[in-house]
């Protein structure tokens, strides 16, 4: 089981350099990931173009992140396929098993990273043509180096960029970094920038499924939520997903009725901001897969079918209609 304190503390070591502010950004060429691009690396290497799509396999929910929020933000029309410029850092300090990223480009390894800074970032991503209108801060983990929205935030700004760009980032949800290491002024800013939009992702609908599915201790399932409402609380517009693969699915209506129970603790809406992610299998997966994988691939399935039986329940058919970006964060259960 991963020590996900130790290693937090060991990657950020490795993976951000405060003196220059740069961060270990992965190279995607001549790694395992690169085969499963669906188009060639770009920005020298260090970027990639992702393709999100709101409809995937039939049956599944629909998935309006990051599209929606981008296009409302950037006043551009509705659609269904998005393209963002991709930026990855270099350090993960959980393993999901399902993680489309080879586990070597999650351990700071600097074979395939180097130092950029947001300046440098920022000039690779204007060098290229027709350059998407989204930026997504992925990872890894790369609330391990929380200094970086607010890097690229300002230097969006000081490029007069922040009106024609859109920025996104994910979270894993597995430490206080964000409050721990970052000033009041680069809270403030991540809190008030405009066309921000943060996805945090929920590694299972309760403690044992989590541990399956992170190798982390399954005490820190609970966490997530704590530092979700922190979020919220800064009035980040912020958005979630949730992985929903398990080894059983005994008992899984009660499990994910006490997950949507504890959504609504944080905010009585936030099940309609939360996009439950389809696992499938990359090339990257292949050689991690066991039967015991295949297994939860099939049970998400039944996962989902209780979590659509819980928005049904709890939930008018308006509400569910409601578009994502106008579903609202309220801390405060009406009385």
């Amino acid at each position: 089981m991963i020590d996900t304190t130790a290693l937090s503390a060991a990657l950020r070591t490795k993976a951000v350099d405060l003196a220059t502010q740069r961060i270990l950004v992965t190279n995607f060429r001549d790694t395992a990931q690169e085969p499963d691009l669906s188009e060639p690396a770009n920005c020298q290497g260090f970027g990639r173009i992702r393709h999100f799509r709101r409809h995937g396999t039939p049956g599944w929910p629909t998935n309006p992140l990051p599209i929606d929020p981008a296009t409302v933000a950037l006043g551009l029309p509705a659609t269904d396929l998005l393209d963002a410029q991709v930026f990855q850092n270099a350090a993960c300090n959980w393993r999901c098993w399902y993680c489309y990223v080879p586990f070597a480009l999650l351990a700071a390894n600097p074979a395939h990273s180097a130092w950029l800074d947001a300046d440098s970032l920022l000039d690779l991503y204007v060098d290229q043509p027709n350059p998407p209108a989204v930026i997504d801060l992925t990872g890894g983990q790369p609330d391990l180096v929380p200094e970086w929205i607010p890097w690229m935030m300002r230097t969006l700004t000081n490029r007069s960029l922040a009106g024609r760009v859109y920025l996104w980032s994910d979270d894993n949800l597995s430490n206080d970094y964000f409050w721990r290491y970052l000033s009041d002024d680069d809270i403030a800013l991540v809190a008030s920038y405009r066309n921000y939009g943060k996805v945090a992702c929920f590694k299972g609908f309760d403690s044992a499924s989590f541990a399956f599915n992170t190798k982390a201790a399954p005490e820190l399932f609970d966490q997530q939520f704590d530092l979700f409402a922190r979020h919220v609380d800064l009035g980040v517009d912020c958005y979630a997903y949730a992985t929903f693969t398990a080894l059983t699915s005994s008992g899984i209506n009660d499990a994910i009725a006490r997950f949507v129970d504890r959504l609504q603790a944080i905010a009585e809406y936030l099940p309609l901001r939360t996009i439950p992610l389809e696992i499938t299998v990359y090339s990257t997966l292949q050689p991690r897969l066991r039967s015991m994988h295949q297994l939860a691939m099939k049970n998400q399935w039944r996962a989902i079918e209780a979590w659509n039986a819980e928005l049904d329940r709890r939930f008018t058919a308006s509400e569910r209609a409601t578009p994502v970006t106008d579903v609202a964060l309220l801390r405060d259960l009406p009385s």
